[in-house]
């Protein structure tokens, strides 16, 4: 069992993956598939969609990453359900330091045994919610990266995911779609939350039928302390132009 779109995917973004890193991916398809079993972890599930709808799309995000963070930069995952796309990232490039965020204990639990079987070293999967999470001291403002794959839209995102970058690290939101608007509008907030200018960066992949969007949001000042609000509250009512002029 071969990885083989995984492999030439991989190869157009840049990526190298060795053989002991193509077994785990072929591992980790079948921990998926049989944890799917019991646990609603993906609708995608058939090993040759897998490769490109998960695995292949969750390196995408290192073409975006500064070679520095890859060789050894800690990374957060916000939301990383089945671990897309931390875990694979983790795989491709070993030296990351990796934490991933989920708030669904089965989800959680899946996560675990998967760091477990493949010995995924300077991984750690945390139990709980991005609100309730980045008010932690050891978490807050202290990753040199911070992923977010389908997550919400981008003015939602940027709540949940920029109070745990540091000032000079970087938010990459994984998108697919007609962006513009949603990304216009979340504007003011990214820039309440400490973000800079969003840059988006499209890719095609062979295997994936639409274009995906890569959008980063550097950190260049630090998040107001009151970031992120309780739990559901940025989903509820997301940041817009009024609140950010009202924080002026």
């Amino acid at each position: 069992m071969k990885p083989e779109r995984l492999l030439a995917g991989a190869v157009d973004l840049g990526i190298t993956l060795t053989e002991d890193q193509q077994a785990a991916f072929v591992r980790y398809f079948h921990a998926l598939a049989d944890w799917n079993q019991r646990v609603n972890l993906t609708s995608v599930d058939d090993w040759e969609d897998v490769q490109t709808v998960h695995f292949l799309d969750s390196l995408s995000a290192a073409s975006v990453l500064p070679r520095e963070v890859l060789e050894g930069g800690r990374i957060l995952d916000v939301g990383s359900g089945a671990g897309f796309p931390g875990l694979p990232l983790k795989i491709a490039f070993p030296r990351l330091r990796v934490v991933v965020i989920e708030s669904v204990g089965k989800k959680v639990a899946f996560l675990r045994a998967v760091v477990d079987l493949l010995a995924l070293h300077d991984t750690k999967v945390l139990h709980g919610r991005a609100e309730e999470l980045a008010h932690r001291p050891e978490l807050r403002e202290s990753f040199d990266a911070v992923l977010a794959r389908s997550l919400a839209k981008m003015s939602v995102l940027a709540e949940l995911t920029l109070p745990f970058a540091r000032t000079a690290g970087v938010v990459v939101a994984q998108k697919k779609g007609d962006v513009a608007a949603e990304l216009e509008e979340a504007g003011e907030a990214v820039r309440l939350l400490g973000g800079g200018p969003l840059v988006t960066r499209w890719l095609r992949m062979r295997g994936i039928p639409d274009d995906r969007a890569l959008v980063s949001a550097p950190k260049v000042a630090p998040t107001p302390d009151r970031y992120p609000r309780r739990p559901g509250v940025p989903r509820k009512r997301p940041l817009g132009r009024r609140a950010a002029l009202l924080a002026d």
